[in-house]
């Protein structure tokens, strides 16, 4: 009696087992008709269903199914609703932050554009103060607007500024002019009053005025 072997559907070649062995195993469906077997004097492996009558194999039964591979858990991970929740919270995060930079930056800006305002005015006053001092040293006092080539307070406007009034100081008897800004919509400095006052002492001139440091150019504050 010739020894058997077969193989099972993972490749494993199983044997040697007799001929009775092998038919057992095809009566409880363990092989099946296209199961390969061999045995000796075979030149390779065939069907078993090619040794039925053979083996006397009335008829085989299909093979058991093959276990069945569990499928692989799908990973975790976020589900769409913490995801869009997660972009939200980001989103608000991002709101914040520009809110708070709006915050700081735009009243910043506002300032700087005040400042630059009533540093153009101011420069612009500047240009009279040659008048002044031609004037005081050819006649020992201060000019006013009545005086030759100074002109009425109204018409020194432009620019930033509504009018400029010529003078002596009240309480320092020092010469100088005060500038009125006309801004419009600023009433930060709309109104406001900038002296230019003139020390022949010295030589030089001082700037003040009632607007807020913050608006003013560094040499004119305090």
């Amino acid at each position: 009696m010739s020894d058997w072997y077969y193989a099972t559907a993972s490749g494993q070649r199983l044997g040697p087992l007799p001929g009775t062995e092998l038919r057992a195993l095809a009566a409880r469906g363990a092989v099946g008709p296209q199961t390969l077997v061999w045995r000796e004097g075979e030149a390779g492996w065939r069907p078993l269903q090619e040794f039925a009558a053979e083996l006397e194999l009335s008829s085989l039964p299909p093979p058991l199914p093959a276990a069945s591979t569990p499928s692989a858990p799908r990973p975790s991970g976020l589900s769409g609703c913490a995801i869009a929740a997660l972009i939200g919270v980001a989103g608000l995060f991002v709101v914040a932050v520009l809110g708070v930079l709006a915050a700081i930056a735009i009243p910043a800006y506002q300032d700087y554009t005040l400042r630059a305002q009533a540093s153009a005015a101011i420069s612009q006053a500047q240009v009279l103060q040659p008048r002044v001092t031609a004037f005081l040293a050819a006649n020992g006092h201060c000019p006013t607007n009545d005086d030759a080539g100074f002109g009425a307070p109204a018409s020194h406007a432009r620019g930033a500024l509504a009018e400029v009034t010529f003078g002596e100081f009240e309480g320092s008897d020092l010469c100088g002019l005060e500038a009125t800004l006309a801004t419009p919509g600023k009433p930060a400095l709309d109104g406001h009053k900038i002296w230019l006052e003139y020390n022949a002492t010295r030589a030089s001139w001082t700037c003040s005025s009632d607007i807020e440091d913050k608006h003013l150019p560094a040499f004119c504050r305090g």
